[in-house]
This record gives C-alpha cells, structure tokens and sequence, in this order.
C-alpha cells in the first residue's frame, strides 16, 4: 500500500483551489524542483523582483538546490556546493557539501515541509481555509512549515524547543501565528510530540505535519536532493574518481534518504548517519542533552530506513561548538589562512552552521576510517548556514572571552585535524535491526503505529520502494490541481 495518501476529497478541494487561486499560488512539480529548466519563462521573469526570503508564492519555485546565489531577483543555473580542501580537513578525501542557505528560509527544510504539506493539499485533505498547519520541529522544519503556511494564508503553529538560537524564534514570531516553546534542548524531541497530542485532544481544527513520520519528507529527500547529489557527483568526478558514500546527521531521517537514491545509482556506495555523541541514541541506545542544532534524537524516526544505514558517527558537540568560533571569528580565519587553507574556502566557512560543521567531521571520520584516498568522493550537506547561529557567536565571546590565534591553533588541532575514528560503527545486520527495534518504544508505544507496520518496514522488500515511486502520481496531482486553479 502507498505511504503517502493521495486520496482526493472532493468536500474539502474545492476549498482549497479557492484559496490558492485568491492568494495567486502555482504549485510547482518535483521534475520542476529537479530540474528548474522546466519552470515556465513567465515564473522566471517574476522571480527577477522578488527576494529570496520573500513571503512571496512564486518564490515555492525556488524550493530546490540550483537557486543562483544572491539574496534578491536570482534565477537558476548550477548546483551550490563546496568542496573542502585537504589543508582544512586533514584527508586526501574530496569531500563535497550541497548548500543549503540559498534556500527560502536559509535553509533546506522548507523542501521537507513542501513535500509533506503538497499531497494533502492537492488532494483536498488538509484545508487551509479551516484546519491550522502544525509544525513540530527542532528548528529549521517549522520555519519552512510556516514560511508555506503564510503563503496560503492559512493559520499555523511552530512547535520548537525552547533551547534553540535566538534568530530562529525572531524569525518565526514575525512569520507563525503561535510559537510554541517545548522544555529543554535540541534532543527534547518526546515533548514535541507530547504537545502535538495535547493539540490534537483540544478539540481544535488542525493538520500535524510530523517531520519524523510523514513520508513526504523521505520522498522530497530521496528525489530531489539524491537527484542533486547524483548531478553533482556528474560534475565534479575525474575519470579516476569514484563516489564512496553520503554523510548526514539523522534528525528527521529525510535529508538522509537521498543516500537511498545514490545506492541505487551507485550500488557500491555507503550511507553515513550521524548524530550527537552527547546524546548517542544510534550508537548506544543512549540519551542526554547536547549543543548540535538541527538534529534532534533521542528516537530514531519512523522514516529512516535503518535497513539500508552503513555507518554510525557520534561527534562531540565540543568541536562543533569551537570549530564554528575558528571557522567564524576573524583570528580563525586568518589562522587557517596562514595554515594554507585557501582564502576563498575560509571567507565561505560561514555556509557552515552548527549541523553541517557536525557533518564535515563525520566526513572526516569515515574518511579516515576507509583510508579513503585522492580520488575517492565523500558527499554530504550544509543544512544551513551561520546566519541563524550569530547569537551563539556573540554568547560565546561572553562566556569564553576573546579569541586568540592560540585558541585557533588548539581548536583546528583538536577538533578538526584530530579527528580520529572513535565514537563510529560500521553496522552489520544485527546493528542496522537494533536501530530498527529502537523505533517500537516511540513509535509503537507512544505514537499509535502498529506492530505490522514496525515488521513490514524491515521485512518487506517493497515497503520503502512503494514510496520512493509516488513522485509520479504526485507530479501528475500537481498538474492537475494547477490546471483547476486556472493560474497557468
């Protein structure tokens, strides 16, 4: 059976082609978001006016990874990526990262929200004109869940922990039309959930879009960023090169289904899924508090196809934490200048936030774990960028006082070029299901999903298939809906 629900209702459709036509939106189609060259020239020369943070609907074309790199009126071309010279990583890997920060919102979390709030819009389920969009997070997911809300003038609800930097709040409460701050930090994922159940016993009209269980987040990933990476694998491989393995942070489990995509492009390759070591739930079955935004745990999500994971990495939130004041602060930048980092590469270190620096190292680690050479790719992501971490800057200077070229030299010793291969694991069969078991506590228990649902996502071959084939028959909805709103 699909995972994802296309189920028209006619009571509700209506209703929401209504509202889409009032608010001037065209939905635009995954092959649109792969391949933006399919994007109407009339949609093209609108964006030539429009912002990227815009709250503008055509700006939901820009909901994809060749978004040319300028703040205002940017079209498409190329991929943003950037690769990591050895003089800053200490391998001989080519290490290359997607840019995530020349999205709508800075981030690449509002593809996530698109893909789970389209199929229930397009197919009349979800009704902006009378259901509130709620956006359970652990930060970037509820500012795109809001960003799209806005844009359809519908009522929505950004669920985040308190813990989370500054920028994210300031932004969301000039966007959301409540802002809901859950106890605790990054990893207080069970009191997201627990306020979504109190939402959903008050009697409210309203949608909870569940980034850890909706399948449109594993879909979105698994086509439009693994069609990036495979893009990007194109255009930066020599012929002696080879694509070792995809690298990301678990979170929600939707950036790291784009592996999925690459192992069947690349069968030989490797998936990479990191998390916190101060919260190492993968590695260890264990729990805590840590500093890494943006990836939230102490669960595994119900869409992560552990089945198909190769490795695990836990990284000390230590160096995460140091390592964005070296990448960041002017004596950093010029220390790793003076180490023969090329200046270019450090005057575009602040595309790295706090998860995606936490990516790099495990870059690093399984790297330096498979001996990787000159010639072998390492893949990952740069969720999003410094922009949304400057206040964390500014509270470090207070806590730690100024840096110095000292600081400098011990941080990208320690944390960066002393990056070893502790805290890893490459799984066997026996590992993988372990992390498939740990899903029952939440998901099972907690969540009301059954216990043949849990078996059939490990024993059935065509579970994770039977998602990744829907992009067709949701492209075709899309169309349709369009159509219908007469925009086009």
């Amino acid at each position: 059976m699909s995972k994802i629900n296309l189920t028209i209702n006619n009571a509700q459709i209506e209703n929401t082609i209504q509202r889409v036509r009032e608010r001037n939106i065209i939905i635009p189609t995954f092959a649109q978001q792969k391949d933006p060259s399919l994007i109407p020239a009339k949609i093209k020369e609108e964006l030539r006016n429009i912002g990227l943070w815009d709250l503008h609907p055509r700006n939901l074309f820009r909901i994809t990874w060749h978004n040319e790199a300028k703040e205002m009126g940017g079209q498409f071309g190329g991929l943003n990526y950037l690769e990591f010279p050895s003089s800053l990583t200490g391998v001989n890997a080519r290490i290359i990262a997607l840019v995530g920060k020349w999205f709508p919102t800075g981030a690449h979390k509002v593809g996530a929200a698109f893909g789970c709030l389209v199929p229930p819009l397009i197919t009349g389920q979800f009704d902006p004109t009378t259901q509130k969009a709620v956006w359970p997070s652990t930060g970037n997911y509820c500012r795109g869940g809001v960003y799209d809300s806005a844009l359809l003038a519908c009522e929505s609800i950004a669920i985040l922990p308190e813990g989370m930097s500054r920028e994210r709040f300031e932004w969301l409460k000039g966007i959301a039309s409540e802002v809901i701050a859950t106890p605790g930090s990054e990893s207080n994922v069970k009191e997201i959930f627990d306020k979504c159940w109190e939402l959903r016993r008050s009697g409210q009209s309203l949608m909870i879009f569940n980034q850890f269980e909706e399948f449109g987040n594993y879909l979105w990933h698994y086509d439009i960023t693994g069609h990036a990476l495979e893009e990007l694998v194109h255009t930066i491989a020599g012929p002696k090169d080879t694509y070792q393995g995809f690298v990301s942070a678990t979170g929600s489990a939707g950036t790291i289904a784009s592996g999925d995509y690459m192992k069947q492009v690349f069968p030989g390759s490797k998936i990479v899924a990191s998390e916190a070591l101060q919260c190492p739930t993968l590695l260890n079955n264990g729990f805590g508090a840590h500093r890494i935004e943006g990836i939230g745990d102490k669960h595994v999500p119900w869409i992560h196809n552990s089945r198909n994971t190769d490795f695990i990495t836990a990284i000390d939130d230590n160096s995460v934490v140091n390592l964005a004041r070296l990448f960041n602060e002017p004596v950093g930048k010029e220390y790793l200048v003076s180490q023969g980092v090329p200046e270019n590469i450090v005057q575009n270190l602040d595309l790295l936030g706090f998860s995606s620096i936490s990516n790099l190292l495990s870059s690093i680690k399984f790297a330096k774990y498979n001996e990787l050479g000159k010639n072998d790719i390492v893949l990952t992501v740069l969720t999003d960028s410094m922009e949304l971490y400057h206040s964390r800057i500014k509270e470090m200077h207070t806590e730690m006082g100024q840096y110095t070229e000292q600081d400098a030299a011990r941080d990208d010793g320690r944390w960066l070029k002393g990056q070893d291969i502790d805290y890893m694991e490459e799984l066997t069969y026996f590992g993988k299901k372990r992390i498939h078991n740990l899903k029952y506590f939440t998901w099972v228990e907690q969540q009301g999903r059954t216990y043949e649902e849990i078996l059939a996502q490990w024993n059935d071959p065509d579970y994770w298939v039977e998602v990744q084939q829907q992009v067709p028959h949701i492209d075709a909805l899309i169309n349709e809906f369009n159509t219908k709103v007469g925009l086009i």
